[in-house]
């Protein structure tokens, strides 16, 4: 989301006249888009917000902005008082508030409410930043903005606000024009992302919306994320295996394998149901993989409970597991009522058994692809080897002297490893062959 958010203030600045520039120290405008699940990423924001300073003293006319979750939607006034050389304080997804600061004497804008002047420079089609233009290859475009789940350890309801779905008319028109800028894939983001539309009366659904970007053309692969367990039904998984531009490829995140440990987190839902899910998940769609995220040291969480999850992820074995160590965040329903009883060596010792246990199944995995032919979309070029993607997500490196970035083409695998697999592109004349014609694994 804050890469998309980024994106959003560049194109912003761009049409204003600014362009981005190699060093800090040219900057005339700084912005810095901050993220704040976890403490520590609050805490390295504000150090480097911090860090700003000198710079402002040494030159009075840099704008610097802060803009994102450490902002928030609400009470910048504590902000305001503890760095009082930032300039403009903007919330999350919100240019508005630089660009009233930066327009303030132009005549162009000068009559215009803030709201008005965001939209007056991001009316119609989104337009990617000069450095990403026509070598951009995947993009993330936020479809909800907020959460209105309140989960009891997450701070995002507090700091990006209530759940607010975007016009499918106007998701669509973005992805139209990132395709039109060479953009192959698209991920459709929402802090639960299966709830696009139920916010609004008789609103456009998830499934829906991805047969409308689905008939874009130049778009080649939709993925979406993140989704919740309860929310994931089966229209949307049969969507998804009836697309062909959607990707095999599901964000589910489980936190816990405990089941009081999930009724403290708020989540709605017990192991036994997030099982059933990935079995239909499995069921419906061939050759999936799953990704989920796991939070390890939950107040009051026991070893009995953290074997729970710990035996309920080697049972699935999923293809991705995202770890973290419960952070207390001031605000949330955790940090009020329960305590952070969990010794930090304690949650360290869990997580990385559970990374230990992860890579040799995600090993196990990506070993069955060894020999097999896969579609790889080309994103870069990264110390002289092509990146790029399958369709469940995998990453593949090849050696190439061609140019690939942006080209889907049939790839065989020659090595596997639990992070990244090797391949060599087919001779040419198989590459002029429809990818439809060679049997190709996702």
């Amino acid at each position: 989301m804050n890469v998309a958010d980024s994106q959003r203030v560049a194109s912003a600045l761009e049409r204003l006249g600014y362009r981005a520039v190699e060093q800090i120290e040219q900057a005339d405008v700084i912005v810095l888009n901050t993220c704040v699940v976890r403490q520590q990423a609050e805490d390295k924001a504000m150090g480097r917000v911090t860090s700003l300073k000198p710079l402002k003293e040494q030159n009075p006319s840099l704008t610097i902005n802060l803009m994102g979750c450490l902002v928030g939607v609400k009470g910048q006034d504590r902000l305001r008082r503890q760095l009082p050389f930032v300039d403009v304080f903007s919330p999350p997804s919100d240019p508005g508030p630089l660009v009233a600061h930066l327009t303030q004497h132009d005549s162009r804008f000068i009559a215009l409410k803030e709201t008005e002047q965001r939209f007056a420079l991001m009316d119609g089609d989104l337009m990617l930043p000069e450095y990403e233009r026509g070598s951009l290859v995947a993009a993330h475009v936020p479809v909800v903005f907020g959460c209105s789940h309140a989960c009891t350890f997450c701070i995002i309801p507090y700091r990006r606000g209530a759940e607010r779905s975007r016009p499918w008319g106007e998701i669509v028109a973005e992805v139209r024009s990132l395709a039109s800028q060479g953009v192959k894939e698209v991920t459709l983001l929402g802090q639960i992302v299966d709830r696009y539309g139920k916010d609004v009366p008789d609103g456009p659904s998830l499934p829906l919306l991805l047969r409308h970007v689905s008939e874009i053309d130049g778009i080649e692969r939709i993925r979406f994320l993140t989704s919740h367990p309860n929310w994931m039904t089966d229209e949307l998984l049969e969507t998804v295996a009836e697309l062909p531009k959607v990707m095999p490829h599901i964000e589910v995140p489980i936190q816990a394998g405990g089941n009081q440990v999930l009724e403290n987190m708020k989540r709605g839902y017990t192991a036994e149901d997030y099982g059933r899910l990935i079995a239909r998940i499995r069921q419906i769609i061939p050759n999936v993989a799953i990704a989920t995220d796991v939070i390890l040291g939950f107040p009051g969480e026991t070893e009995q409970q953290f074997r729970s999850t710990y035996d309920l992820l080697a049972d699935l074995k999923l293809d991705v597991v995202h770890v973290a160590r419960y952070s207390e965040r001031e605000g949330t329903v955790a940090a009020r009522r329960l305590a952070d009883d969990v010794p930090e060596d304690e949650k360290l010792r869990r997580l990385k058994a559970i990374e230990e246990m992860q890579e040799g199944i995600v090993a196990e995995i990506n070993a069955r692809y060894l020999g097999e032919t896969v579609k790889v979309l080309f994103e870069e070029e990264v110390k002289g080897r092509w990146k790029g993607r399958t369709e469940t997500n995998k990453l593949v490196f090849v050696q190439s002297d061609r140019e690939l970035r942006g080209q889907m083409l049939p790839v065989q695998i020659t090595w596997t490893g639990p992070w990244s697999m090797q391949g060599r592109l087919l001779t040419d004349a198989a590459i002029t062959l429809p990818l439809e014609s060679i049997p190709i694994r996702a």
